[in-house]
C-alpha cells in the first residue's frame, strides 16, 4: 500500500515514477534506520537524492563506477543494512550485471535495486541509453524479484512492498510524465499478483509498465467500436509471474496479447508465452514490443506510437489477432 503519502492524484499527475520513488524512499528511511542509499553519480536523475538529502551519512555515491557500487551494496546488505541502489536500467542491467548475479544474487542478499529510465523512456538520449534487455536478463537470475509498475501510484506500492520481500529485488520505472492508471493506491497490490484492470470476454492483453494505461484506452475505444470486450491484465510483477491469472484468461477469452517497453525476446511475452505453452491448451497468442532490433532515437511517445505501443497500435493488433481462426475445441481433448 501507499499509506503515508500525503499528495493526491492531481499531485501525483505533474510527477514522474522517478520523482515517487524518491519522495516514498525518503519516507521509509524515516522509518527504517537500517535502509542505505546508494548512487552512482546520478542522485539527481534517479532522484535518489531526496534520501541523500535527508539523511546525508546513510548515502553513499560511488561515482561512475556502477560495478563498484554493486558490490559496496552487497557488503552493505552483508552487515545487515538494506541498501537500496539508483541507476539508469541500462547501466544496472548490462554495465554491472556481474555484480548483480555474483555479488547479488548468488549470495541471496536484501538489496533493492531502483532502475530507472527503462524501455524507451529516455527516448531522445539515443539508443545507448534505451534499455530494452533489462528484464530478460534481470528474471534469468535466480532469487530475484523483477517488478514495472504501470504508474507513480504503483510505484510508491512496489517500493513500500519490496521492504517485507527478503532477497533481491528489481524495480524497473521509467522517465517521463506519463499519466496515473490509478486514482488511488489502495486496489490491493501484492508482489507476485497480477491486477485486472478491465473484465473481458473476447480476448486479454497482458501489459506492464506504460502499456497498461495505454491498453485500457484501446479496450474503451474497441468497446465503443466495434463491440468487442476486452479483458485487461496489468502483470506488474514479471517475476514471480502469477500464472494462475493466465491460465484463467486462457480459458475464458482463448486469444491473449503481450505489450510491454521491451525487446520481444526474454521479457513478459516470453514468460507469458511460457506458461501459455506449459498449460497444455491452445490459444492464439501473439508477443508487441521492440522487434529483434536496437531502438530509434526519439521522443518516446513517438517511439511508442512507431512500435505499436499505443492505443491506436494495440487496437490494431486486437483486430488482427481477432481476426485469426483457431480451433474452437472448448473441452481440449486433445491436450494433456
Amino acid at each position: 500500500m501507499a499509506e503515508g503519502l500525503t499528495w493526491n492524484v492531481y499531485d501525483a499527475n505533474t510527477m514522474t515514477q522517478v520523482e515517487v520513488y524518491g519522495e516514498v524512499l525518503a519516507r521509509l528511511g524515516a522509518e527504517h534506520e537500517n535502509i542505505v542509499g546508494l548512487s552512482a553519480d546520478l542522485a539527481k536523475s534517479t532522484k535518489i537524492g531526496v534520501f541523500a538529502d535527508r539523511f546525508p551519512g546513510r548515502f553513499f555515491n560511488a561515482g561512475i563506477a556502477e560495478q563498484n557500487m554493486f558490490g559496496m551494496a552487497a557488503g552493505l546488505a552483508k552487515a545487515g543494512l538494506m541498501p537500496f541502489v539508483s541507476t539508469m536500467a541500462v547501466f544496472t542491467t548490462m554495465r554491472a550485471a556481474e555484480q548483480v548475479r555474483t555479488d547479488i544474487c548468488y549470495q541471496n542478499l536484501d538489496v533493492k535495486i531502483i532502475a530507472t529510465h527503462g524501455g524507451i523512456s529516455f527516448g531522445q538520449a539515443g539508443t545507448t541509453h534505451h534499455c530494452t534487455e533489462d528484464i530478460a536478463i534481470m528474471r534469468a537470475m535466480a532469487n530475484m524479484t523483477v517488478i514495472v509498475p504501470a504508474d507513480g501510484i504503483e510505484c510508491a506500492n512496489a517500493v513500500r512492498a519490496c521492504i517485507s520481500r527478503p532477497g533481491p529485488v528489481y524495480i524497473r520505472i521509467g522517465r517521463g510524465f506519463e499519466p496515473n492508471c490509478y486514482t488511488s493506491g489502495d486496489y490491493g497490490f501484492e508482489i507476485g499478483k497480477a491486477v485486472e484492470m478491465n473484465p473481458g470476454t473476447d480476448l486479454t492483453l497482458v501489459c506492464c509498465g506504460i502499456t497498461v494505461l495505454q491498453a485500457m484506452e484501446a479496450a474503451k475505444m474497441l468497446k465503443e467500436a466495434d463491440g468487442t470486450s476486452v479483458r485487461v491484465i496489468n502483470m506488474h510483477t514479471i517475476k514471480p509471474l502469477d500464472a494462475d491469472i493466465i491460465r484463467k484468461a486462457i480459458v475464458e477469452t482463448r486469444r491473449i496479447i503481450t505489450f510491454e517497453d521491451h525487446n520481444v525476446y526474454g521479457g513478459l511475452g516470453s514468460a507469458v508465452a511460457e506458461v501459455v505453452a506449459e498449460s497444455g491448451r491452445a490459444c492464439a497468442f501473439a508477443r508487441v514490443g521492440i522487434p529483434d532490433c536496437y531502438s530509434l532515437v526519439g521522443y518516446p511517445e513517438d517511439l511508442y506510437c512507431h512500435y505499436g505501443l499505443d492505443a491506436d497500435g494495440i487496437m490494431a493488433k486486437v483486430r488482427e489477432v481477432l481476426g485469426k481462426d483457431f480451433e474452437q475445441d472448448e473441452s481440449w481433448e486433445d491436450g494433456f
